[in-house]
């Protein structure tokens, strides 16, 4: 897929490329999906799921965020196939009780929205964070209600030339939580080894 357009900044950064990779690959949307996402943003993680589920229902808390989401979407609107739905909303409060899949891309509220996947079932649910303290709370969060199915801790560097050869700066790292609240077949939820 063409990389998408981000003309407009939301002054929080969209996420990465390289980690809305992961992202996707762990959310696995196909165009009979409803995706849901906490904390649009920029609308990065908004337009790269428009391009793979059916439909998409996008929060923001923050009208002017939301307005970036917009903007960000109709530059893109060539790529995207999803019917797309943007709520200038709280957490859990405007989410969906029909979707498939679940993005926190904030982890305002997370606890509550944790409780509303596992009440509608979402099948897939990740969630991004980048501080220490707030990944360890996520975790046992997801623990709690027997959703955990993995933690991944990863970092990206990008290479530029110094003296003639090659050296990195590196961003961030991210703290990635992946889990499920569509339970097993035999009706009980699937819970990480601990």
């Amino acid at each position: 897929m063409m990389p998408i357009a981000l003309p407009h900044d939301a002054k929080a950064g969209p996420t990465k490329s390289e980690v809305r990779s992961v992202t996707l690959g762990k959310l696995d949307l196909g165009p009979d999906d409803h995706f849901a996402e906490v904390g649009s943003c920029t609308g990065a993680v908004t337009i790269e799921a428009a391009r793979r589920a059916g439909r998409v229902t996008a929060l923001e808390r923050k009208a002017d965020r939301l307005d970036v989401t917009e903007q960000n979407l109709a530059a893109n609107e060539e790529s995207t196939t999803a019917d797309i739905d943007l709520r200038n909303a709280e957490a859990p409060e405007g989410l969906p009780d029909d979707a498939d899949a679940l993005f926190l891309g904030g982890s305002r509220n997370f606890e509550a929205v944790l409780d509303h996947a596992v009440d509608t079932a979402i099948d897939r649910i990740v969630m991004n964070v980048s501080r220490l303290e707030v990944a360890g709370r996520a975790t046992e969060a997801f623990r709690e209600r027997g959703i955990l199915e993995e933690v991944i801790q990863f970092q990206v560097s990008h290479g530029y030339e110094l003296a003639g050869a090659t050296s990195f700066n590196s961003d961030n790292p991210v703290y990635m939580l992946v889990g499920s609240a569509s339970g097993s077949d035999d009706g009980e939820r699937t819970e990480a080894t601990q």
